[in-house]
Parts: structure tokens; sequence; C-alpha cells
């Protein structure tokens, strides 16, 4: 039997990376605070990472596998000296972020990088995945990174690829205020999709765990046709919304999946890679459904992570 610590696998990707390898019959322990559940069949083990003792009773013993997802470069660097000796594999699941060149369209795994962080730099997500995958590459042939780009799927706690389908279900018949779409790409993989990858995949190296592109507008129209939306909607120009102090990507008052015409390449990334060592993708209408099921029971009133609130949605379309 497989023997797999996943260092988390109480969150939303770590749990499902547990969940699969339970499934696949593995033997697994996740170490958390407790603060979360493991996936039933899975052991859970209390321990905060901060706490410099917390591998203890771990290093004790020897593991086929250790999952890491952190995006905090001291912990990682911390269970690689910890546990290092005593994994067989190690996978750490980075981002794109750490990329520095996010207009290039199409590119791969070679791309330069965001300089590590250092200790005492002030916290930056890409600088700090660097640093973790360096702690990794350590490992030599052992080691192996992912890079997601945009997760997406069913309880998704960043609520961005959801807010498309919460903003078109509560429209009803109702207008919908869009991004600029012409040109424009976005590229997501679905959050089963990579926890399978990540529990299969048996090379080394670093490849970019993405989805295929694609365009904006018909992504966002499969998600319009599976809610049923039968209301208008406006698609707006960058400047107008820079104007509306309307924000990309992320975050409150935002329009989730719209970058600027300068970020042409972040969502765009090549995964051959990914593919050609057995990435499998499936039709992105089956996670849409997924995703418009789940925001449904959720509720797409709710308060959100990411995106605008129907009265914000409400007054910015009234002043088109």
């Amino acid at each position: 039997m497989t023997d797999v610590l996943i260092l988390g696998g109480t969150g939303w990707l770590s749990g499902r990376i547990a969940r699969r390898w339970v499934d696949e019959g593995a033997a697994v322990t996740c170490l958390g605070r407790g603060s979360r559940p493991a996936p039933e069949g899975a052991v859970l083990v209390r321990g905060d990472r901060e706490d410099a003792d917390v591998y203890a009773d771990l290093s004790r013993r020897d593991w086929d596998h250790v999952v890491d997802v952190s995006s905090h470069a001291v912990q990682v660097e911390r269970a690689v000296d910890a546990l290092g000796d005593r994994a067989g594999r190690w996978t750490y699941v980075s981002s794109v972020s750490v990329y520095s060149d996010d207009e290039t369209v199409g590119a791969d795994e070679s791309t330069p990088r965001h300089p590590a962080a250092s200790p005492g730099d002030e916290y930056d997500y890409g600088a700090q995945k660097a640093a973790a995958e360096d702690a990794v590459l350590r490992l030599g042939e052992r080691g192996f990174i992912v890079r997601p780009g945009l997760i997406v799927g069913d309880g998704d706690p960043s609520d961005r690829f959801g807010y498309w389908a919460a903003a078109f279900a509560r429209a009803g018949s109702g207008a919908v205020l869009l991004p600029p779409l012409e040109g424009r790409s976005t590229q997501v993989i679905d959050v089963d999709d990579l926890a399978a990858y990540i529990v299969t995949a048996t090379r080394s190296g670093a490849v970019n765990g993405v989805g295929d592109e694609h365009p904006l507008a018909d992504v966002l129209g499969a998600v319009r046709l599976a809610v049923g939306h039968t209301g208008s909607v406006f698609v707006a120009d960058e400047g107008w919304l820079r104007a509306h102090d309307v924000e990309y990507w992320a975050g409150p008052r935002s329009l989730p999946l719209w970058l600027p015409t300068d970020m042409s390449g972040f969502m765009t990334r090549s995964n051959r890679a990914f593919h050609a060592s057995g990435g499998r993708l499936r039709p992105l209408t089956d996670t849409i459904e997924r995703v418009v099921a789940d925001e449904r029971s959720r509720g797409v009133d709710r308060e959100r992570h990411a995106g605008l609130t129907r009265a914000e949605e409400r007054a910015l379309l009234s002043d088109r």
C-alpha cells in the first residue's frame, strides 16, 4: 500500500487530492491544524506548521509520496529539511504566478520566474512560491512541481469562476455586465482533474497544470446557457470599467476572469507538458454544470470574495 503524507489535506484542493489518493487505495495521512476534517478514509494529524517540532513524529517513518500546497516558503523549506530524506517522491503545488512574463502567449515551463523570496521580504505570492520551488528542487529527481493557473469547480473558495454562474442566475431576465471580450482568452482547470494528475503523474521537474485556452466570450456564453439567463448583456470596455473603479481578475468590486491587455499571456500558457505526461481534462461544459449547481446551492446572492454585488452591477448598468 502506498503511504502518502499530505501537508494540508483539509482545504479545497488538498482535500480533493487526499480524497483521490484514498480512492486509489493509498494510506493517507493529512497534517493540519484541525479546524477542518480530513476526507473520510484519511488520518488527520493535528499540528501547526509554524511549530518547529511539528514534523518530529512524521519524520520517524518513510513516506512513498509527500504532497505540499503551502504558499509560505519557510513552511516548505522546513518540511523538506525535516522529511526530505524520508520521502520517495515529493510533489509541490506551485502556481503560474511564479513567472515574471505575463505577456507572452503560449509560454512554457522555461519562462523566467520572479526572484525567489528571501527571509524578511514583504510577502509576495509569486516570490514565495518561487522560493518554495527551490526548496523542493533540492530533492532532485524525487521532486515534482505542478504550476496551476486558475483552479475551478464546486466549492471554490475564491469565488472567481463561480461569480459568472451567480451573476447570470441572480439577474434572471435582467441585464448582466461583462468585461471586454474581443481577443480575450481564459484558461481554467477543474479541481478534480488537477487532483487526479497530481496523484497519477510520474515525472519530475516542473509542469504547468493548466487547462486548454478558450475564448472568454465562449466560456461566459457557455455559463450563460447553462444558467438559462434570458436578459441582455452589456460588454464594457476597459477604459469605462477603470473609470468606474471596477477591478480586474479578483477581489471586491471586480469582474473576475477579465485581465488587462498587458497580461495576455497569464491565461494562455502552454499545457503541452501536462498533456504529454498524462494530464486529462474533462469537457469544460461538465465543470460549468457542476459550478452552476454549486452556486445555486450556496446562494447566488451570498457575500462573495470576488465580483460585483448585484446592487453594484445595477448601478454600473444604469450609468452606461
